[in-house]
């Protein structure tokens, strides 16, 4: 099964659940600023019962205003696909700095004072979205923008796993690859039907699923990039039989890589979905034009696939294990923030703001504590990870060398 075919299939499912469960931005609001108009209402509305005496109410309040306006009606999504998602997380955050104010039994001034700044915040883009005019060049790019943004980090897994296999001699384990990868597309259909419903019911139900497959999915890929190392340093210097690695991968290893390339498919694959019901729903003319850039886009993405396939080849064996398993830590890293910003917004966790930090969505950087600490802890441990592994390999290289082995090999 070729990696065009597992994009065609994403294309189709795309296309046939755009027309589930539309929002009605279109039919309900001419422009954002009327959406932000009630959105300031809310908010008014939310300061007057804090002041009441009432914190658990005036939060949901802003849990209202967040769910019913600010998700519901495509307004984050829209902000990511024509600004930027660190501008959608700065205000994403806001709401949280509003409610952790009210918790907290903040002083009046200072809850009224959060509150407006996320009215001017939202006033802002709702500003910036209205003053820009439909064109198909815009509509394109915003479609392009969304494919590429959430598959690429998809795609890197998947072809980093693919060319691991391919390196190694286990060319015929990645049918299981791909098999996770197009289960992920069909699966992806149907969380991106639950968790429409679930936003129209209960809006943290569908933050906290998504921040559980993130920590999942940071699990099974800390878990591969620790295995891929301890392959590279083992068959690096012990199993290397004339310039080849002869691995034989066990049902367990094979169903790891298989279930971490279904994760990350699966983890971009709901979301971009929605992502693309919001631009469908918010385009008057250009339809063809979101089709367009989803085609393009997935071309982009099947050339990044095969130069991450075909370049690999031709890399030094351990530079190649070491490198891909790097590349899975830094992206379990990026997942353990963006997993823990989505149980935030679920009110799951709470926020402690870190002054002096912006966010980076594309790296799942976010500026408070309780995204930063697990960062941290997991940073230290893929360090201690590759300290342990050079000891092993020290260890392995002198038994060798002193056993007179004739499979030493030169240093890559």
């Amino acid at each position: 099964m070729k990696v065009r075919k597992i994009f065609a299939a994403l294309a189709l499912t795309l296309a046939l659940f755009s027309t589930i469960s539309i929002p009605a931005f279109a039919a309900s609001y001419e422009t954002w600023n009327q959406i932000v108009d009630e959105m300031e209402v809310i908010a008014d509305e939310s300061y007057e019962i804090y002041l009441s005496g009432d914190a658990q109410a005036a939060k949901n309040k802003v849990d209202e205003a967040y769910f019913g306006y600010y998700e519901k009606l495509g307004f984050e999504k829209t902000v990511m696909a024509y600004i930027s998602g660190n501008r959608a997380a700065t205000v994403e955050y806001q709401f949280s700095y509003v409610k952790k104010a009210m918790t907290s039994q903040s002083p009046k001034e200072e809850v009224r004072a959060s509150l407006d700044e996320l009215v001017k915040l939202l006033r802002e883009d709702a500003n910036q979205l209205d003053g820009k005019e439909e064109s198909a060049v815009g509509v394109f790019l915003a479609s392009l923008l969304i494919i590429t943004r959430e598959g690429f980090e998809a795609i890197i897994i998947v072809g980093a796993i693919i060319a691991y296999l391919v390196k190694s001699g286990n060319q015929d384990k990645t049918r299981a690859v791909y098999w996770g990868s197009l289960i992920a597309l069909g699966a992806s259909v149907i969380m991106a039907f639950i968790l429409n419903s679930l936003t129209a019911a209960s809006g943290a139900n569908q933050e906290i699923i998504e921040g559980v497959t993130m920590l999942i999915a940071v699990v099974v890929l800390f878990y591969v990039s620790n295995w891929m190392v301890s392959k590279a340093e083992v068959e690096a210097w012990t199993g290397y039989i004339e310039g080849k690695v002869q691995s034989s991968l066990t049902k367990g290893s094979v169903f790891s890589l298989a279930f971490a390339a279904f994760l990350a498919v699966f983890r971009e694959g709901a979301e971009t979905i929605l992502f693309y019901q919001a631009l469908l729903a918010g385009t008057q003319t250009y339809f063809n034009m979101v089709w367009l850039g989803l085609g393009i886009g997935c071309a982009l993405l099947v050339v990044i696939y095969l130069v991450i396939r075909f370049m690999s080849i031709k890399l030094p064996l351990k530079p190649f294990f070491l490198g891909t398993s790097i590349l899975l830590f830094v992206m379990s890293i990026s997942f353990v923030g963006s997993g823990i910003k989505e149980l935030q917004e679920g009110n799951m966790i709470g926020v402690t703001p870190v002054s002096g930090i912006a966010s980076i969505d594309i790296l799942g950087i976010y500026p408070t504590m309780e995204t930063l600490i697990p960062q941290a802890i997991l940073l230290l441990l893929t360090i201690a990870t590759f300290v342990i592994q050079i000891r092993k390999w020290r260890l392995a290289r002198a038994v060798a060398a002193a056993n007179g082995s004739d499979h030493l090999p030169k240093a890559d």
